[in-house]
């Protein structure tokens, strides 16, 4: 299994992939740069070809780069539209090779769906085919307030709508599906059949493993540990042996410091089937 935690770069790579061996991750999760703010890290071309040399030795998976909460690509505001455009086509030429770069669609903030969705494509349609071996993925939201992506639906009109979508993939949350009304703890098979019917689980790339700390549809977005909140240690076993889901990277984002981190995959690994 593919398993490991968000952790920080902070301190370069090779420590990012030495904190992860060091709790029995085989990838990570990361910020591409502040996540509140806009602040990037300086380039240290020694730091990623020492963790790229330590990841093919290990067998780590692709890493997840994450961009900041700041990015709302979909925004009324042309300013901010372009802050995300601008800034999400740098993370894409600096990312490290055979990462991934997941990213929230944005809130549409009033102005509708619709036109949410046309202001996300146009981006799309400028930034992908600068990057086109790099695998872009759409996270699935929980439905807090505007956002863009909480029902399959508009995942699958995002894709639709692009000129090439070919590296444009979804990870989907599971926390994000239980808020956003997709009950993964007692009927997962349905919630897999309708996103393959809307979107197609070969588009399915990546997968955030988080409890919830609310009811089924609550539209919160509030992550809790593995086994501790409203979804339970079953929902998680389902998830992460279902076969067609078992042999994606799973991503942990729950409220855990490294410790923390550590107990779960040590949980996450004993209940997956070899």
């Amino acid at each position: 299994m593919i398993l490991g935690p968000h952790l920080t770069i902070s301190n370069g790579f090779l420590a990012l992939a030495e904190q992860g061996l060091s709790i029995n991750a085989n990838t990570a999760q990361y910020f591409s740069r502040n996540p509140r703010g806009s602040a990037l890290r300086k380039r240290d071309e020694e730091d990623e070809n020492a963790f790229i040399q330590l990841a093919e030795k290990e067998s780590f998976g692709p890493l997840l780069c994450h961009a900041p909460y700041t990015y709302n690509p979909a925004s009324a505001k042309p300013e901010v539209r372009e802050f995300a455009r601008e800034a999400m086509e740098v993370d894409l030429l600096r990312i490290i090779p055979n990462a991934m770069y997941n990213f929230h669609p944005g809130s549409h903030v009033g102005q509708g769906i619709e036109k949410g969705t046309e202001h996300i494509v146009r981006m799309l349609d400028e930034i992908l085919p600068l990057v086109p071996n790099v695998k872009l993925l759409l996270e699935g939201m929980s439905g807090k307030g505007t956002e863009i992506g909480s029902r399959f639906e508009e995942l699958a009109a995002i894709r639709s709508k692009l000129g090439n979508p070919d590296n444009l993939g979804v990870c989907l949350d599971t926390c994000h599906l239980w808020e956003a009304g997709y009950n993964i703890k007692d009927d997962l098979e349905s919630v897999l059949q309708e996103f393959d019917d809307v979107v197609g689980l070969k588009y399915l790339w990546a997968i955030h493993l988080n409890d919830s700390k609310n009811p089924l549809g609550a539209h919160k977005d509030r992550h809790e540990k593995i086994g501790q909140g409203s979804l339970g240690i079953d929902t998680f076993k389902n998830v992460i042996n279902h076969p067609h889901l078992k042999k994606l990277p799973f991503y942990l984002e729950t409220p855990n410091d490294v410790e923390g981190y550590a107990e779960e995959i040590v949980l996450l690994r004993l209940i997956a089937k070899v």
